[in-house]
């Protein structure tokens, strides 16, 4: 289903292994490399025009790090004002009508923290295209490495058995190269232990149903039932089961209608030690 993804790039070192990454995702058939340059604002003098012909040249080298062969690739720069690169992203994405738009956690910035950086940040705020994150710590731990080759081998699909969760499981099963899904049901509520262990075997009930689901369909399948706090149990399940992805519907049964993300998937994007796809509701709709 993701036959045309856009990489946003900035030239950096993990925006590069992130384009070298997605040069290997199963049923990709068209690659768009963006580069979104805004103004400096302590530039006096800018030439947004020439600049874009650098940078286009700078792209069309970039375009060898892909060697998939089938794959067409095609480069694109943009110019905007300080502060609206995300928007450029999410315009072009739209424009584009690509499947997929895909990031490095961080790009240029020498601040390393587990946060992620201002761009990656407002696209998956605001963007209204499925998401990949590709996160990791340094290039020197070989943990991209580890997940690049086959991202979608063993995922980790947290639900809260909601009719938005299905739908995601649905779009998740249609993509190309899945190995294993382990579902994930995080029991948050409960004002008492036997409250907290009938929601527990209540989800383990529903959740076991999807597996066998799943299984019937020739699905490779695990299920598991953890209580605590939502974002912090994902994370640590990755973490356990040593996922090569984390995916997520951005939106859940508690989220608020208007807004495109979240809490939790917010919450999990931007925390994550894993690369994680973020899966738009209103892109699954129009699917």
């Amino acid at each position: 289903m993701f036959e045309k993804v856009l990489i946003a790039t900035d030239f950096s070192k993990h925006a590069k292994k992130v384009i070298e990454c997605i040069g290997e995702m199963p049923g990709l058939k068209e690659v768009l490399l963006l580069n979104v340059i805004s103004r400096d604002p302590l530039a006096r003098v800018w030439d947004p025009v020439s600049e874009i012909k650098d940078i286009e040249k700078k792209l069309e080298e970039e375009k060898n790090a892909i060697k998939s062969p089938g794959v067409t690739v095609n480069v694109k720069a943009v110019s905007v004002l300080e502060g609206e690169v995300a928007s450029a992203i999410n315009k072009v994405a739209m424009e584009e009508n690509v499947s997929l738009v895909a990031m490095g956690a961080r790009g240029r910035s020498l601040i390393m923290s587990t946060l992620l950086g201002s761009s990656s940040r407002n696209v998956l705020r605001f963007g209204r295209t499925h998401l990949l994150i590709m996160r990791y710590k340094t290039l020197d731990d070989n943990t991209m490495e580890k997940y690049c080759a086959r991202v979608f081998a063993r995922i980790l699909f947290p639900t809260d058995l909601s009719q938005t969760s299905e739908v995601a499981l649905s779009f998740l099963k249609s993509l190309k190269g899945i190995g294993e899904i382990v579902l994930l049901n995080v029991v948050s509520k409960g004002e008492t232990d036997e409250e907290i262990e009938a929601n527990v075997a209540l989800a383990k009930e529903r959740i076991e149903e999807i597996a066998q689901n799943l299984k019937m369909a020739g699905m490779q399948v695990s299920s598991k039932v953890v209580v605590g706090q939502p974002t912090e149990v994902i994370r640590s399940e990755a973490e356990k089961e040593d996922v090569s992805l984390i995916a997520i519907s951005s939106q859940g049964a508690s989220a608020i209608k208007k807004g495109r993300i979240g809490s939790t998937a917010y919450d999990v994007a931007n925390s994550a030690s894993r690369p994680v796809l973020i899966l738009r509701q209103e892109k699954m709709a129009a699917y």
